[in-house]
């Protein structure tokens, strides 16, 4: 399966879903309620609102061949071609998406903007491309400085709606921010939601054979560490181990079964690199 994620057909697959998803949060709920989105695709709506001509989909192209430079310097060569893909993808499907949501209210179109377009973003960053635009510098700085994608975008887009209150209403600036909002938290939600995993620290007296029953009944492996005691002045071995989210019940079952007294610490983990769990993702 991990072979299968790094294919050009899973890539573009999730690519081409996501795209479909932005466009479609574009097209039939922030366009028809004058909301601008955020990224490079929110400085096209403010163009389009303010002069009326071509649409959101091409100024959206043509705002972003400047940014497709960073990621052709800054990321890589086979990034660029699949968020190439993704802008051409996303244009396309804004171009294509006719139809406008059943939403009077504006704050449940920009709750329902924002938690889709969300969902887009966050299933195309977990290819090995984008959607062009922002998502190219937030990659970059992601890459650089580990900084996150969602709280790139939010600073970014927190400047773009100071300035665009100048051009719109201050209520339908504020309804893009709810918008933009719920957009970032759901794309963390996304990026992250398969990569979460537990690590388990686990302290006892027979850490020998809870690692055995670790490693025989969740196929997992383990690691054991030397500590000291600070209150009994005893050598301990303490163990640790890390499991996906389904296993943590099986966990505690095999710990607490070969020692009722272990002393057991649980908690999350944003990635885990390694055999069996995620690879490192290279662009």
């Amino acid at each position: 399966m991990r072979d299968f994620s790094q294919s050009v057909l899973w890539n573009a697959a999730l690519i081409t879903l996501g795209a479909a998803l932005c466009a479609y949060s574009i097209t039939a709920l922030a366009v028809p309620h004058e909301f601008v989105s955020g990224g490079v695709s929110g400085v096209a709506l403010l163009i389009y609102y303010l002069t009326g001509i071509l649409s959101p989909g091409i100024w959206m192209a043509a705002l972003s061949v400047p940014v497709f430079a960073l990621g052709w310097f800054a990321v890589s060569r086979r990034f660029f071609f699949y968020s190439l893909y993704g802008m051409a993808a996303m244009v396309l499907c804004m171009e294509l998406f006719t139809t406008t949501a059943p939403v009077g209210d504006p704050m449940l179109a920009a709750l329902a903007s924002g938690a889709i377009s969300g969902a887009g973003t966050g299933i195309a960053l977990r290819t090995l491309g984008s959607l062009g635009g922002l998502d190219i510098i937030a990659v970059a700085l992601n890459q650089r400085f580990s900084l996150r994608m969602g709280s790139v975008t939010f600073v970014f887009n927190g400047l773009l709606f100071l300035a665009a209150m100048l051009f719109l209403d201050v209520d339908r600036a504020l309804y893009s921010v709810a918008m933009v909002f719920v957009s970032a938290q759901a794309m963390e939600y996304f990026l992250g939601m398969f990569n979460q995993r537990k690590f388990a620290i686990i302290i006892s007296d027979k850490s020998d054979e809870v690692a055995a029953a670790v490693m025989h009944h969740l196929k997992r492996g383990a690691t054991i560490l030397h500590g000291h005691g600070a209150f009994t002045g005893k050598s301990k071995k303490v163990l640790l181990t890390a499991v996906n989210n389904i296993q943590v019940k099986r966990l505690e079952e095999a710990v607490y079964t070969v020692d009722p007294e272990a002393f057991t610490i649980i908690g999350s983990a944003l990635n885990v690199l390694g055999h069996r769990f995620s690879r490192r993702k290279v662009y």
